[in-house]
């Protein structure tokens, strides 16, 4: 699994979790009998899992990390920080991780200037949740 597809399922899937845990009742302690002629849940459109759910919706990025951040008692600069947004995911931050992650979003510059990489996969990280469906903010693209 790529890097940057485990962030955004970090991103994504805690989003949607906590949407199931708003919209859903407590799960019976056992499984209730199906109804003969019930299709099953997953033949209704229903998923399996939050995390197999399709997000009919915008994911607020920016809400999700900061309820991590209220979470974590780490302070981390996630906001600027691509070593602290990895670290507040749950995510490898070594250079050879982020190095990896600039291959797989196509960055060109040299990955030896590690602040400039990591400025530059920051602002991509953010660009990239946006176009699969996060909600972020301009100032954390910009």
């Amino acid at each position: 699994m790529s890097i940057f597809t485990r962030i955004k399922d970090a991103i994504f899937g805690d989003a949607k979790a906590q949407a199931t845990a708003r919209t859903s009742p407590a799960a019976p302690a056992r499984p209730a009998a199906r109804p003969s002629g019930v299709p099953p849940a997953a033949a209704r459109g229903i998923p399996a899992s939050p995390a197999d759910a399709k997000w009919e919706r915008e994911v607020d990025v920016e809400a999700v990390l900061e309820s991590r951040a209220q979470e974590n008692p780490q302070k981390l600069n996630w906001r600027t920080s691509i070593v602290d947004l990895m670290k507040l995911l749950d995510i490898e931050s070594s250079l050879e991780n982020r190095r990896e992650l600039a291959r797989e979003l196509g960055y060109t510059g040299s990955t030896d200037d590690t602040a400039t990489m990591n400025v530059w996969l920051h602002k991509r990280v953010m660009e990239e949740l946006r176009k699969n469906g996060g909600k972020v903010p301009a100032s954390l693209v910009a």
